[in-house]
């Protein structure tokens, strides 16, 4: 689950992966979702990022070069846009590419770069106030916004586990957990 900053305050953002089609050098991706320029550019670096994390992990698994994925972040009829659901993108995306899910009651937030490298987000308290209002447990933010997590107060952070994250790899760890188990 990602955390969105909207006029209207902060708010969770589901996002989708679909499998479309399956076969040799299928692979492709489709956006859907009423998704803004900048969000559509944060989507196509998020599926070269877990096609590159796949390579690592799982180099002999070839779903992205084969697989045309669609995805779909909902309410399909509230326009949507801004950089930092590059994190929940690829985890949605690997997900679905290694059958593994992702830990419950855990949302994320952070744009992503080619490399992978987690850049800054705003709305911080607005982002904690909506997972808290969706029953979240654990939030990865980026490391660099450790400094707008401090400053907030006490009863806004507590009973939350946070993770400051520099590198999508450190998101891998926390959203499926080194010995996850594929989904049947």
């Amino acid at each position: 689950m990602g955390l969105a900053w909207t006029a209207m305050g902060g708010s969770t953002l589901y996002v989708e992966t679909a499998l479309v089609e399956q076969g040799e050098g299928k692979g492709a991706l489709l956006l859907t979702g009423q998704l803004g320029d900048v969000m559509k550019e944060s989507a196509q670096i998020a599926h070269t990022v877990a096609r590159a994390i796949l390579l690592q992990k799982e180099p002999d698994n070839p779903f992205f070069a084969d697989s045309k994925l669609h995805l779909h972040v909902p309410a399909g009829a509230t326009p949507k846009d801004g950089p930092s659901a590059g994190c929940t993108m690829i985890t949605s995306m690997l997900s679905l590419a290694m059958k593994k899910h992702v830990k419950k009651e855990l949302a994320m937030t952070g744009e992503v770069t080619l490399t992978g490298r987690i850049l800054p987000i705003g709305g911080v308290k607005e982002k904690i106030i909506a997972a808290r209002r969706s029953e979240v447990k654990t939030i990865i933010f980026p490391s660099a916004n450790r400094r707008d997590f401090d400053e907030l107060a006490a009863n806004v952070k507590e009973g939350l586990e946070v993770h400051f994250v520099d590198d999508y790899n450190q998101i891998f760890e926390l959203a499926f957990g080194s010995n996850s188990k594929p989904q049947i």
